[in-house]
Order: structure tokens, then C-alpha cells, then sequence
């Protein structure tokens, strides 16, 4: 990478930060403003940006132990270019010397040369202090890179397991896919192979493949062919869970993106679907998502298949009176599941915000359950491992409704909480997931 790249691309990275820590953006929706034209450069300044935001807390402990004062809120700006520095120099694979000069150098473009000499000395300092600094880390909270309200709601959750899910958090998550059975399995296969891509099928989820290199999937052979889709493992079992049969009408209460219910029309290409989501814009997405996998005709779309935007919460609004036989509810969540591979969620939620998540799930709920058959079953799934959004959402709901009768989910995945099943992040390499089936009872 050019020098005049090098400096861009750490320019870049610090416009995505500012985006995600000082507007509260998450880092997609922050990079589609990223004016690089060079597919490297960008892949570059996003690396930088999720490394900053992944180790946030721990590279902020080590600029402040390597810092003779502290910088002033304005130059915040010179205090995350060392973030970027560190992150190189301590976890990155860049040389050195290239990661101390450039982050240095961005600080002339930023129109603060006074800063340059400022970095220089804290990044040379932490090259010669490293393994000492390291070892103090190792003492402190800040190690795990999660705000400490999480920390906490995590050592009480999982007593014996709070540590490996943080630390799971903090790194990348693998790349799977899921293949489209409408389509030759062994062609996909194949197309992947002939592309340099290993392959390793996962044991829990019959469509799910793990891929090497992960890539844009502009470059995986296939993708636009409708073969494969990206999505976890843990994501992919809501469709199995649903226990399917031809002619269920089934509803996917908060559809966007799409990815479980275009699983669900490639597994059961028999039943009924109502994608519902509340945003116009993320609905359209859906509908790209079908019209990709060939699940959906531009020209003659199916009468089985109902794409509507509004409020799963205000049935009256859309719902036509006719009970569901499954309802999927991949309710919305704060997400802590799937850290590792958005670690802006770390920064951006709140206690506030996991209250209002578990107001709004119930809601969800209350709502959704006098639109499904008597007999039929409600699947509820977040992409928390928090109890209060839901062992213990589950365990309220049916406390309060006599009809509702848990589901066992068994498997070899996950754990039983009793209310439900709950993976945990990195387990079986799958994102951290849960999952609750409530029957309804005559």
C-alpha cells in the first residue's frame, strides 16, 4: 500500500470512528460513507476501525499509561490515531515502522502537526514497554474490552462462563454460508472449490458450510447465482426449529434482512409466508434477498408469499384475521450475541437500551400470540446471551399465559436453560443465539 493510502485509510478509519463513538452509528451504516475508491484501502480502514472498537477500553489503558497528560476533548481525534497505533503495534500485522509513521503522519493532514512528535513518542514507548504494559493489563478489567455494566450483567448470568464469552466477543467470528437446497449442493461445492475456498460443513445446521478466506461476497462464485447466502449457523436452525409442513401459514414477524425467511422458502417451499418488517427500506432488502435466491418473481410474485411493512406489534393494521400456524418472532434485541462480528454494540448500548428491549420483546409478544392457531407454535429468538431478554422473558410470558406451553428444544448445540436453549458466543463456532418454542394450548 502506497504511503498516501496508508494515510487515507488511517484518515478513514477515523472518520468511522467518529461516526460509531460520537453520533452513535453503527459501523456498517458509517462505512457507506467511506469515499476510498480502492476496495483495499477500504477493507484496510475498516480493519483498522474494528480493531479500535473491538479492544476499545484495553487501548485506551495503554495510551493513558503511555500519555504525559491527557489530551483534550477536542483532540480526540489525535488520541484515537494512537488508538490506531496501538491496535497495529499490539495486535495488528503491519511493520512497525509503517504503523508508527503513518499514524504520526495523519495528524499533519488532520492540520495538527504539533501531535506528530505527541504520537511518535507514545507508539516508540509502548515498542520498548510493551511486555511490561501487557502484563499490568492483565490486571485490570480493561483486558476484556467490554463496558463495565456488561461485564456485570455477565458475571451474573453466566458465573462460570462470563470470561470465555467476553473473550469470544473480542475475536473475529468464521464465515459461513448457507447453501441454497433449491440448488445443486454439489455444483455449489464445487464452484466454491474451483474459487481456492475450503469448505467444512457444519454438524448442527445441514446447510451451513464454513468458508476459507473470508471475502466481500461480491467474490464468492455463486453468490449472485442465488447457490449461497451469508449467515451463521446459529441463525440457520430458526427454520428446523419451526417444524415446517406444506400448507402452515407461517409469519416472520421482524423479517429484515431476510436471511431466515428465504431459509424457510428454501426449506419448505410449501407454506405460506408473511415477511413483515417495519421499515420500507429494510423490507426492500428482503425482497432483493428472494429475488436473488430465485424465491421470488418480479413480474408474477407468488400469492403464498406476503411482503408487508408495518409494526409486527399492531396487528390490526395488517393482519387479515386468519390465525398463523408458526410465527417466528427474531425479536429485536441488543444484539450481545453477536459481538464479534459488530463490536460497535459494545459502545452503543446501554442499561437503559437493554430495558427498553425486553419492554418492546414483551410487547412483541403480548401482541403477536392471539394470532396463532390453537396447536400452532411461536418461536422466539434473539441474538442475546442477556437471561432478562430471554430465559427470563420466556419464563414471564408464560407465567401470564395459561395457553402457552414451553417447547423442549433438544440438541447437542447449546444448553437447556429450561425456558428455552441458549448457545453462547464462539460455542461449536456458532454467534451466540437463543432460542424458546411456545405451543399454544386449546
Amino acid at each position: 500500500m502506497k504511503k498516501a493510502a496508508a494515510t487515507g485509510s488511517r484518515l478513514a478509519a477515523l472518520k468511522l470512528l467518529e461516526s460509531v463513538l460520537d453520533s452513535g452509528n453503527n459501523l456498517g451504516d458509517a462505512d457507506t460513507g467511506n469515499r476510498q475508491t480502492d476496495p483495499r484501502d477500504r477493507a484496510f480502514s475498516r480493519h483498522l476501525a474494528y480493531g479500535v472498537l473491538r479492544w476499545l477500553t484495553a487501548l485506551e489503558w495503554l495510551a493513558n499509561q503511555l500519555l504525559r497528560k491527557p489530551l483534550r476533548h477536542k483532540d480526540r481525534d489525535v488520541q484515537r490515531l494512537i488508538l490506531i497505533g496501538l491496535f497495529q503495534l499490539w495486535k495488528g500485522d503491519t511493520a512497525a515502522h509503517a504503523a508508527i509513521h503513518e499514524s504520526a503522519e495523519s495528524a499533519r493532514k488532520l492540520g495538527k502537526p504539533w501531535a506528530v512528535s505527541v504520537i511518535n513518542a507514545v507508539l516508540r514507548r509502548f515498542q520498548r514497554e510493551q511486555d511490561a504494559l501487557a502484563a499490568r493489563l492483565q490486571k485490570q478489567d480493561e483486558k476484556y474490552a467490554h463496558p463495565k455494566w456488561l461485564l456485570k450483567m455477565l458475571k451474573k448470568d453466566w458465573p462460570d462462563d462470563w470470561e470465555s464469552v467476553a473473550l469470544a466477543g473480542n475475536q473475529s467470528g468464521p464465515f459461513w454460508l448457507r447453501i441454497n437446497r433449491r440448488q445443486s449442493t454439489d455444483e455449489t461445492l464445487t464452484a466454491l472449490a474451483a474459487g481456492g475456498f475450503t469448505t467444512e460443513f457444519c454438524s448442527f445446521a445441514p446447510e451451513a458450510v464454513r468458508v476459507n478466506p473470508a471475502v466481500n461476497v461480491d467474490a464468492l462464485p455463486g453468490f449472485e447465482q442465488g447457490r449461497i447466502s451469508v449467515q451463521d449457523p446459529a441463525a440457520q436452525l430458526a427454520a428446523g426449529l419451526l417444524e415446517l409442513q406444506d400448507g402452515h401459514r407461517v409469519l416472520d414477524a421482524c423479517a429484515a434482512p431476510g436471511g431466515k425467511s428465504c431459509h424457510i422458502l428454501e426449506m419448505a417451499p410449501g407454506v405460506s409466508l408473511t415477511a413483515l418488517d417495519q421499515s420500507k427500506a429494510r423490507l426492500e432488502r428482503v425482497r432483493e434477498n428472494l429475488q436473488r435466491l430465485g424465491l421470488l418473481s418480479a413480474e408474477n410474485p407468488t400469492e403464498k408469499l406476503k411482503l408487508i411493512a408495518a409494526d409486527a406489534g399492531e396487528p390490526a393494521d395488517w393482519w387479515d384475521g386468519i390465525p398463523f400456524d408458526r410465527i417466528l418472532l427474531d425479536a429485536p434485541c441488543t444484539a450481545t450475541g453477536v459481538i464479534r462480528r459488530h463490536p460497535e454494540i459494545k459502545w452503543l448500548r446501554s442499561t437503559a437500551q437493554v430495558d427498553e428491549a425486553v419492554a418492546l420483546q414483551a410487547r412483541l409478544l403480548k401482541q403477536l400470540w392471539p394470532l396463532l392457531q390453537t396447536g400452532g407454535i411461536l418461536l422466539y429468538a434473539t441474538c442475546s446471551v442477556l437471561k432478562i431478554e430471554n430465559s427470563h422473558q420466556i419464563q414471564t410470558f408464560v407465567d401470564i399465559h395459561p395457553d402457552a406451553e414451553p417447547v423442549e428444544i433438544s440438541g447437542t448445540w447449546g444448553r437447556n436453560l429450561g425456558m428455552g436453549r441458549q448457545i453462547l458466543p464462539g460455542e461449536h463456532g456458532m454467534d451466540g443465539f437463543f432460542y424458546a418454542g411456545l405451543r399454544k394450548k386449546a
